[in-house]
């Protein structure tokens, strides 16, 4: 069904910025020299297990938890044997424990693909998952970023690199101006956590429209939000 990576990603992203993707994996073994000393670090395969640890911080390849924020999309890629009823049954479970927490402005849903497993590959676990996701939390690694690259321009780290170009040569202006546009999208997942999120940005856009700038995304400008 969803066979490129545009068809994989375009339904996870409803907007043109909010489109930094965090992946999960489960479960995760660790390979040693001498297989009788390592033990599987998760044992339960389920097809509920594996969706369920998908959505836990410690499954997410990425230095974010999603304790807190809320998630914009989900798509699990579940790899195995498995029954479409089994899957059926464990999102309706997954919903009833509310593990997932959604924006209140889009559909509250989990799309999951089913993947065979590969012949080539010999895995100990009858289900496997891996997630792709856009969470609200995903602001935080750009913090980060932000503040160490504060820090490096204060100190001058590594600035003469950059001076040795025309375009730094007389100002370190595009610092700035990088440094404004994340700072932006950091606002913008803030706002998505929020009911009225669709609204967010609208006096900017009107502002930037009157003054001769272009839209993101379409022709005409318009977005469609489900």
């Amino acid at each position: 069904m969803n066979n490129d990576l545009m068809g994989l990603v375009a339904s996870l992203i409803p907007t043109p910025r909010c489109h930094f993707l965090m992946t999960g994996y489960t479960p995760i073994t660790v390979a040693g020299a001498d297989k009788q000393m390592v033990k599987p670090s998760v044992r339960k395969t389920t097809v509920l297990d594996v969706m369920r640890r998908l959505l836990q911080t410690q499954n997410i390849l990425v230095s974010s938890s999603v304790k807190k924020g809320s998630y914009i999309s989900i798509l699990n890629i579940i790899q195995g044997d498995v029954d479409p009823t089994q899957v059926h049954k464990s999102l309706q479970r997954i919903r009833e424990r509310k593990l997932a927490n959604f924006i209140p402005w889009g559909p509250a849903s989990i799309q999951v693909a089913l993947s065979k497993k590969s012949p080539y590959v010999d895995s100990p676990h009858k289900v496997s998952g891996m997630m792709l996701a856009n969470h609200t939390s995903i602001r935080n690694l750009f913090k980060i970023i932000i503040e160490g690259q504060k820090k490096m321009k204060r100190r001058g780290a590594n600035l003469h690199t950059y001076k040795e170009f025309s375009m730094f040569r007389d100002s370190l202006e595009e610092f700035d101006n990088a440094e404004e546009s994340v700072v932006k999208l950091m606002e913008e997942y803030a706002a998505a956590e929020k009911p009225d999120y669709i609204n967010w940005g609208a006096a900017d856009d009107q502002q930037f429209n009157m003054g001769g700038g272009g839209m993101m995304g379409g022709g005409d400008g318009s977005m469609d939000y489900q």
